[in-house]
Protein backbone atom coordinates (compact mmCIF):
# COMPACT_ATOMS: atom_id res chain seq x y z
CA UNK A 1 0.00 0.00 0.00
CA UNK A 2 1.23 3.55 -0.79
CA UNK A 3 2.49 5.03 2.51
CA UNK A 4 3.05 8.65 2.96
CA UNK A 5 5.10 10.60 5.06
CA UNK A 6 4.18 13.73 7.56
CA UNK A 7 6.49 16.66 7.74
CA UNK A 8 6.86 16.44 11.32
CA UNK A 9 5.64 13.40 12.27
CA UNK A 10 7.51 10.13 12.23
CA UNK A 11 5.21 7.71 11.42
CA UNK A 12 3.90 6.86 8.42
CA UNK A 13 0.36 6.74 7.23
CA UNK A 14 -1.13 4.89 4.82
CA UNK A 15 -2.57 7.61 1.82
CA UNK A 16 -6.24 6.54 2.67
CA UNK A 17 -5.81 7.56 6.06
CA UNK A 18 -3.30 10.51 4.90
CA UNK A 19 -5.88 11.85 2.83
CA UNK A 20 -9.06 11.50 5.75
CA UNK A 21 -6.73 13.38 8.30
CA UNK A 22 -6.10 15.98 5.89
CA UNK A 23 -9.99 16.12 5.03
CA UNK A 24 -10.77 15.70 8.73
CA UNK A 25 -8.49 18.78 9.66
CA UNK A 26 -10.01 20.77 7.42
CA UNK A 27 -13.74 20.40 8.54
CA UNK A 28 -12.60 20.67 12.47
CA UNK A 29 -11.15 24.19 11.12
CA UNK A 30 -13.58 25.70 8.93
CA UNK A 31 -17.03 24.00 9.05
CA UNK A 32 -19.20 22.86 6.28
CA UNK A 33 -19.08 24.32 3.61
CA UNK A 34 -22.60 23.19 2.15
CA UNK A 35 -21.76 23.54 -1.36
CA UNK A 36 -23.02 24.67 -4.05
CA UNK A 37 -23.74 28.07 -3.12
CA UNK A 38 -27.20 28.33 -5.60
CA UNK A 39 -31.21 28.06 -5.77
CA UNK A 40 -31.10 25.31 -7.74
CA UNK A 41 -29.84 22.43 -10.10
CA UNK A 42 -30.18 24.74 -13.15
CA UNK A 43 -28.41 27.74 -11.02
CA UNK A 44 -25.58 24.84 -10.29
CA UNK A 45 -25.17 24.11 -14.08
CA UNK A 46 -24.43 27.75 -15.21
CA UNK A 47 -22.19 29.09 -12.42
CA UNK A 48 -19.97 26.00 -13.00
CA UNK A 49 -19.47 26.86 -16.51
CA UNK A 50 -19.32 30.86 -15.52
CA UNK A 51 -17.04 30.38 -12.75
CA UNK A 52 -14.34 29.12 -15.10
CA UNK A 53 -10.94 31.22 -14.78
CA UNK A 54 -12.85 33.99 -12.35
CA UNK A 55 -14.18 34.57 -8.87
CA UNK A 56 -17.35 33.57 -7.24
CA UNK A 57 -18.51 37.44 -6.91
CA UNK A 58 -18.30 38.21 -10.50
CA UNK A 59 -20.69 35.22 -11.26
CA UNK A 60 -23.17 35.75 -8.26
CA UNK A 61 -23.06 39.45 -10.50
CA UNK A 62 -23.49 37.55 -14.17
CA UNK A 63 -26.54 35.12 -12.08
CA UNK A 64 -28.14 38.05 -10.73
CA UNK A 65 -28.37 39.80 -14.03
CA UNK A 66 -29.91 36.24 -15.61
CA UNK A 67 -32.73 36.32 -13.01
CA UNK A 68 -33.23 39.84 -13.45
CA UNK A 69 -33.82 39.60 -16.89
CA UNK A 70 -36.05 36.33 -16.76
CA UNK A 71 -33.52 34.21 -19.03
CA UNK A 72 -32.24 31.90 -16.21
CA UNK A 73 -33.25 29.00 -18.03
CA UNK A 74 -33.04 26.69 -20.84
CA UNK A 75 -35.32 28.75 -23.41
CA UNK A 76 -34.46 31.80 -22.10
CA UNK A 77 -30.75 31.55 -22.49
CA UNK A 78 -31.30 30.24 -26.20
CA UNK A 79 -33.62 32.42 -27.08
CA UNK A 80 -31.94 35.55 -25.44
CA UNK A 81 -28.42 34.71 -26.91
CA UNK A 82 -27.70 38.11 -28.02
CA UNK A 83 -27.90 39.21 -24.80
CA UNK A 84 -25.87 37.13 -22.61
CA UNK A 85 -22.31 38.52 -23.63
CA UNK A 86 -23.69 41.92 -21.81
CA UNK A 87 -25.62 40.20 -18.98
CA UNK A 88 -22.54 38.09 -17.66
CA UNK A 89 -19.69 40.21 -19.14
CA UNK A 90 -18.83 40.39 -15.08
CA UNK A 91 -17.22 36.76 -15.49
CA UNK A 92 -14.94 37.66 -18.16
CA UNK A 93 -14.18 35.85 -21.24
CA UNK A 94 -18.14 36.76 -21.78
CA UNK A 95 -18.05 35.83 -25.36
CA UNK A 96 -16.68 32.33 -25.25
CA UNK A 97 -18.84 31.47 -21.93
CA UNK A 98 -21.82 32.59 -23.95
CA UNK A 99 -20.88 30.25 -26.46
CA UNK A 100 -20.09 27.27 -23.87
CA UNK A 101 -23.99 28.26 -22.12
CA UNK A 102 -25.68 27.81 -25.59
CA UNK A 103 -23.80 24.61 -26.33
CA UNK A 104 -24.47 22.73 -22.71
CA UNK A 105 -28.04 24.29 -22.84
CA UNK A 106 -28.69 22.66 -26.67
CA UNK A 107 -27.28 19.61 -24.94
CA UNK A 108 -29.69 19.79 -22.24
CA UNK A 109 -32.17 20.36 -24.57
CA UNK A 110 -31.98 16.61 -26.07
CA UNK A 111 -33.62 15.65 -23.10
CA UNK A 112 -37.36 16.30 -21.77
CA UNK A 113 -36.12 18.26 -18.53
CA UNK A 114 -32.81 19.09 -16.49
CA UNK A 115 -33.37 16.44 -14.25
CA UNK A 116 -34.08 13.57 -16.65
CA UNK A 117 -29.88 15.05 -18.04
CA UNK A 118 -28.95 14.84 -14.51
CA UNK A 119 -30.34 11.37 -13.73
CA UNK A 120 -28.41 9.64 -16.62
CA UNK A 121 -25.95 7.06 -14.87
CA UNK A 122 -22.64 8.70 -13.95
CA UNK A 123 -20.32 7.66 -16.64
CA UNK A 124 -22.71 8.29 -19.02
CA UNK A 125 -23.64 11.92 -18.03
CA UNK A 126 -19.71 12.35 -17.82
CA UNK A 127 -19.49 11.15 -20.95
CA UNK A 128 -22.37 13.63 -22.33
CA UNK A 129 -20.96 16.79 -21.09
CA UNK A 130 -17.21 16.31 -22.56
CA UNK A 131 -18.71 16.21 -25.48
CA UNK A 132 -19.71 19.35 -25.20
CA UNK A 133 -17.41 22.03 -26.66
CA UNK A 134 -15.87 24.11 -23.87
CA UNK A 135 -16.91 22.07 -21.01
CA UNK A 136 -13.56 20.48 -19.63
CA UNK A 137 -13.07 17.94 -17.00
CA UNK A 138 -13.26 20.22 -13.97
CA UNK A 139 -16.59 21.70 -15.09
CA UNK A 140 -18.09 18.30 -15.87
CA UNK A 141 -16.89 17.12 -12.66
CA UNK A 142 -18.55 20.03 -10.85
CA UNK A 143 -22.14 19.62 -12.60
CA UNK A 144 -21.68 15.79 -12.10
CA UNK A 145 -21.21 16.63 -8.11
CA UNK A 146 -23.48 19.33 -6.99
CA UNK A 147 -26.13 19.51 -9.49
CA UNK A 148 -26.09 15.04 -9.62
CA UNK A 149 -25.54 14.08 -6.57
CA UNK A 150 -22.82 12.08 -7.34
CA UNK A 151 -20.08 10.85 -5.83
CA UNK A 152 -17.13 12.30 -8.17
CA UNK A 153 -14.23 14.15 -6.63
CA UNK A 154 -13.30 17.39 -8.28
CA UNK A 155 -9.74 18.67 -9.29
CA UNK A 156 -8.69 22.08 -9.36
CA UNK A 157 -5.73 24.27 -9.17
CA UNK A 158 -6.29 24.52 -5.46
CA UNK A 159 -6.28 20.73 -4.98
CA UNK A 160 -3.23 20.34 -7.58
CA UNK A 161 -0.91 22.93 -4.98
CA UNK A 162 -2.08 21.54 -1.82
CA UNK A 163 -1.20 17.64 -2.92
CA UNK A 164 2.34 18.73 -4.41
CA UNK A 165 3.23 19.95 -0.86
CA UNK A 166 2.04 17.90 1.01
CA UNK A 167 3.76 15.22 -1.02
CA UNK A 168 1.04 13.30 -2.39
CA UNK A 169 1.53 14.14 -5.95
CA UNK A 170 5.02 15.12 -7.80
CA UNK A 171 3.07 17.91 -9.67
CA UNK A 172 2.94 16.74 -13.03
CA UNK A 173 -0.03 14.19 -12.83
CA UNK A 174 -2.74 14.35 -15.20
CA UNK A 175 -6.67 15.66 -13.88
CA UNK A 176 -7.65 11.98 -14.29
CA UNK A 177 -4.61 10.88 -12.12
CA UNK A 178 -5.26 12.80 -9.17
CA UNK A 179 -8.86 11.91 -9.52
CA UNK A 180 -8.07 8.47 -8.93
CA UNK A 181 -5.72 9.30 -5.91
CA UNK A 182 -8.11 10.50 -4.07
CA UNK A 183 -11.50 8.14 -5.40
CA UNK A 184 -8.81 5.15 -4.77
CA UNK A 185 -8.41 5.80 -1.27
CA UNK A 186 -11.58 6.88 0.10
CA UNK A 187 -15.15 6.39 0.45
CA UNK A 188 -17.15 7.24 -2.95
CA UNK A 189 -18.93 9.41 -0.81
CA UNK A 190 -20.93 12.70 -2.91
CA UNK A 191 -20.97 14.78 0.84
CA UNK A 192 -17.78 13.83 1.78
CA UNK A 193 -16.23 14.50 -1.98
CA UNK A 194 -18.62 17.78 -1.93
CA UNK A 195 -17.15 18.92 1.27
CA UNK A 196 -13.43 18.25 0.98
CA UNK A 197 -13.15 19.79 -2.63
CA UNK A 198 -15.08 23.01 -0.88
CA UNK A 199 -12.60 22.65 1.90
CA UNK A 200 -9.87 22.88 -0.22
CA UNK A 201 -10.90 25.83 -1.74
CA UNK A 202 -11.44 27.86 1.23
CA UNK A 203 -8.08 26.47 2.13
CA UNK A 204 -6.54 27.76 -1.03
CA UNK A 205 -8.12 31.10 -0.39
CA UNK A 206 -7.18 31.50 3.03
CA UNK A 207 -3.69 30.08 3.51
CA UNK A 208 -2.44 27.77 0.63
CA UNK A 209 -2.03 30.67 -1.94
CA UNK A 210 1.00 30.96 -4.71
CA UNK A 211 2.84 32.40 -1.81
CA UNK A 212 1.78 29.97 0.99
CA UNK A 213 1.13 31.53 4.67
CA UNK A 214 2.56 28.40 6.10
CA UNK A 215 2.81 29.63 9.78
CA UNK A 216 -0.79 29.79 10.32
CA UNK A 217 -2.07 27.20 7.98
CA UNK A 218 -3.98 24.20 9.89
CA UNK A 219 -2.18 21.86 8.01
CA UNK A 220 1.46 22.56 8.19
CA UNK A 221 2.56 19.89 10.53
CA UNK A 222 1.63 17.69 6.96
CA UNK A 223 3.36 20.34 4.38
CA UNK A 224 6.35 19.13 2.75
CA UNK A 225 6.00 22.49 1.04
CA UNK A 226 7.10 24.57 4.35
CA UNK A 227 11.11 23.74 3.58
CA UNK A 228 10.55 23.77 0.00
CA UNK A 229 8.80 27.46 -0.71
Amino acid sequence: MRTVSYRKESEDLSLSTFLLDIYSTLYKTFGPQNWWPAESKFEIVVGAVLTQNTNWKNVERAIANLKREGVLSVEGILENRSRLPELIRSVGYYRVKTERLVNLMNKIREYSSLEEFLSLPMRRLREELLGIKGIGKETADSIILYAGKYPIFVVDAYTRRLFSRLGIIRGDETYDEIQRIVMDNTPNDEYLYNEFHALIVELGKRYCRKRPLHTDCPLNKFCEGVDNE
